[in-house]
């Protein structure tokens, strides 16, 4: 059994009640009685007669269950220590004053300029041989990279 529902007022309409209206651009309207479909046709709003659905859903009307309100879970902050340092270090970091930060930090700088050096000193410098200047001061840049330069 197919229930239709009326276009105005929201309620269901059995088979064999109620009357079809077909508007100039094709769409159907149906209503469940001539009450229904005159006031339709009068065109008053159904949001604003008290007895339609569409007014007890915007009006928020029979609703039986009162919903409650949903609780939220407050979210919980949880500090963890991270890979190579517990809790205690980073808190300890966070206390630390901005002059003892800037002092670390350039006794890091130099004992890293320390060990730069120290490693330049062990490697062997490699001899590169050098182009002769001679030559380039009346080739164009194409001719040095190998084009069709001035040719």
């Amino acid at each position: 059994m197919k229930l239709e529902i009326d276009s105005f007022t929201g309620y269901k309409i059995y088979p064999s009640r109620g009357r079809l209206f077909v508007r100039g651009d094709s769409k159907i309207f149906r209503f469940g009685a001539s009450k229904n479909e005159s006031l339709f046709l009068q065109r008053k709003n159904p949001r604003k007669i008290a007895w339609t659905v569409l007014y007890r859903r915007m009006h928020k009307k029979g609703i039986t269950e009162e919903v409650a309100k949903k609780r939220s879970r407050r979210t919980v902050k949880h500090q963890r220590g991270i890979v190579g340092a517990d809790l205690a270090a980073i808190a300890a970091k966070r206390n630390q004053s901005a002059q003892v930060r800037t002092q670390q930090r350039l006794a890091a700088i130099s004992k890293a300029k320390v060990e730069k050096k120290e490693k330049e000193e062990k490697k062997p410098k490699a001899h590169r041989p050098t182009a002769p200047t001679a030559n380039l001061k009346n080739i164009s840049k194409q001719q040095a990279k190998g084009g069709r330069g001035g040719r």
